[in-house]
């Protein structure tokens, strides 16, 4: 008998190893032959944990389990509570386009000969095969971008680094994943790192660097651990070390873990961290594309950034460019969280409108209430009001209504939620982020939370101050802390002033 049972940590969170032991426990009790392979999330994390036994080649799904419901997974399947038929057949799975996240939950993380045989290596290949300008330009053609904040363009990235004249180059990887209601980083570290790995060794062919650094955070210690895992095994099959897969060019590959500062995020903060300084703003420029990591030219790029590259490379840069819209192309791994109903991870092209995210995909709020708003881009992203439904998901749209894509997360919230204490909230965090390089971001969040605290004291000549302290910020920062920090809250007093104009009395 095969089960599959997810080792993500959101499963985790769930209580799938009390569901691994019970399934053990129940097979040693019945004398059945188990192999139970801990798999990544597929993704639907309302049901988690989420069991699949493999029926007649057929996966079918069980979910969310508890220890109790699995003695019945060893009898009549078809009639177990729990059963929700075949897993690609649920509607969450049909619907996607899962291009960066194809394997992460189909296989054994760790399985090298299974990464491989779902198609893993195939874009590494390919490139070891092709000039290092050929590689950049499929990347570029592709329209491949920043997965991880602005959105800026990876192959023009990579030409800058390519073109550049130095002893050593460097590729770094950004998985410092701080964002609040986002979780895609993690899923595909923990669900497929192989990919991630085949990601940077591409890139390292394409510039011409034989070092790469992944720079995670101390917070993700099951991603910690598989990723290790995975080096070390990567290691072992030729994938990385001085000719990878017998090719005569050499890629290393180094995990480094962050203490957490929501700061080193940024990019050059990134890097200072990765020197062993402390975790502040570098000025730009120069750019770390020419002096990044020890003053070399270095890459820095997202996970899912990185992660994207091998599919690109192994199905060409115009399958790729055909799906999405404007100068959005390829997928986004969409991470649906807060107040709703089904949340998850969900892979789709960029075009999809707000609206079918939260009420098709997502069902709505989890409380049944009315949605009143949902922040996209972190906590630094803008609050769009239902009057945001019809906007298309990508860049340039939401560039447009004065908000951002960023890392692609959504957090939902229903009609009770109150958004002058959640813009003070976007205030606050990045008064005790920032790392405190420049003016408007260190003094100015600070004298921001004073202000909102005005306003919910019925100080209505504190709002044009507000007003004129964003516009401070946005214009003065040196990096996307104090740059963004205005978005949630000129959004949520544009669209929600009602809830600034009545706070006094709320407040009584």
């Amino acid at each position: 008998m095969k089960i599959y049972l997810p080792m993500d940590a959101a499963a985790k969170a769930l209580g799938a190893e009390d569901v691994a032991d019970a399934i053990r426990e129940e097979a040693a009790r019945r004398g059945v032959a188990l192999t139970l392979v801990r798999n990544g999330s597929r993704g639907m994390i309302w049901l988690e944990p989420l069991a699949e036994v493999v029926a007649d080649g057929v996966r079918l799904a069980f979910g969310p389990m508890q220890p109790a419901d699995v003695p019945a997974l060893f009898d009549d399947l078809a009639a177990h509570p729990k059963a929700l038929g075949p897993t690609e057949d649920l509607p969450w799975m049909r619907r996607q386009t899962r291009l960066t996240f194809a394997r992460v939950g189909l296989s054994d993380p760790l399985d090298l000969d299974e990464y491989a045989a779902h198609g893993g290596l195939a874009g590494l290949r390919k490139a070891l095969a092709m000039t290092p300008e050929a590689i950049v330009e499929e990347v570029t053609a592709s329209g491949l971008r920043g997965r991880g904040g602005a959105g800026f363009p990876t192959g023009i990235k990579w030409k800058t680094v390519a073109g550049a004249t130095a002893a050593r180059k460097y590729i770094v990887c950004n998985a410092d994943e701080g964002d609040s209601g986002t979780f895609a980083d993690r899923m595909l570290m923990e669900g497929d790192p192989f990919v991630l790995i085949e990601g940077m060794v591409i890139a390292g062919l394409a510039v011409g660097a034989d070092k790469g650094l992944v720079y995670m955070r101390s917070e993700y210690p099951d991603a910690i651990a598989v990723l290790s895992e995975a080096l070390r095994r990567a290691g072992q099959a030729g994938l990385l070390g001085p000719s990878v897969l017998g090719s005569g060019r050499a890629f290393d590959l180094e995990l480094r873990v962050g203490a957490g500062a929501y700061v080193c995020g940024e990019e050059t903060s990134l890097l200072n961290s990765l020197e062993g300084k402390r975790g502040v703003v570098r000025a730009k420029p120069p750019l770390p594309a020419l002096e990044g990591f020890m003053g070399r030219p270095t890459v820095v790029n997202n996970v899912l950034s990185l992660a994207a590259v091998p599919w690109i490379m192994a199905h060409g840069a115009a399958a790729y460019a055909e799906i999405g819209v404007n100068r959005s192309r390829g997928t986004i791994p969409l991470q649906i969280a807060g107040n709703v109903r089904h949340g998850g991870l969900f892979e789709t092209g960029f075009g999809i409108t707000l609206g079918e995210i939260v009420n098709e995909i997502g069902g709505g709020t989890a409380t049944g209430r009315p949605v009143k708003a949902v922040q996209v881009g972190g906590p630094l992203g803008a609050y769009h009001p239902v009057g945001d439904f019809d906007l298309p998901f990508c860049y340039e749209e939401f560039a447009g209504q004065g908000g951002l894509v960023g890392h692609a997360g959504l957090v939902v919230h229903d009609d009770s939620a109150d958004m002058l204490a959640l813009a003070r909230f976007a205030m606050e965090f990045c008064a005790i982020e920032s790392c405190g390089k420049c003016t408007p971001c260190r003094i100015g969040a600070v004298r921001g939370v004073e202000t909102i605290d005005r306003i919910a004291r019925g100080d209505a000549a504190a709002t044009p101050l507000l007003q004129d302290l964003c516009a401070t910020m946005k214009a003065g920062s040196l990096c996307a802390l104090g740059g963004f920090t205005p978005y949630p809250v000129m959004s949520a007093l544009t669209h929600f002033p009602d809830d600034f104009a009545t706070s006094k009395e709320a407040a009584e």
